[in-house]
């Protein structure tokens, strides 16, 4: 009884062992940040050089690929995607900015 105890403990200790918890990928975007320009974006190019000035100043800046970004138009704001290299072969594979025509505040985006 004993030897089957130990047995039994030490097969479900080497379980756990092999078991690994996935990491949180904390360099993702800042959520609440906000960068305003003094134009606005009334077109998509300015939309996109918003943007670009915003990914710009980020820590993790150099990820993006802005010269393949795309912007949507949707009512009164930009909608940017911009490819990352680390999100390379995961989907989503790109981040979302906001543009804000009247203003070009730049806001990040949850994409799903």
């Amino acid at each position: 009884m004993l030897k089957a105890l130990s047995c039994l403990l030490i097969g479900a200790l080497c379980a756990t062992s092999c078991q690994q918890t996935p990491g949180n990928d904390t360099s993702m975007l800042p959520t609440s940040a906000e960068t305003m320009t003094d134009t606005g974006a009334a077109t998509a190019d300015g939309a996109r050089s918003a943007v670009r000035r915003y990914v710009q100043e980020l820590p993790n800046g150099n990820l993006f690929v802005l010269d393949s970004a795309t912007a949507l138009e949707v009512d009164d704001h930009w909608q940017v995607l911009v490819p990352r290299t680390d999100w390379a072969g995961r989907m989503p594979n790109k981040a979302g900015f906001e543009v804000d025509k009247k203003t070009g505040a730049v806001k990040t985006l949850m994409v799903k």
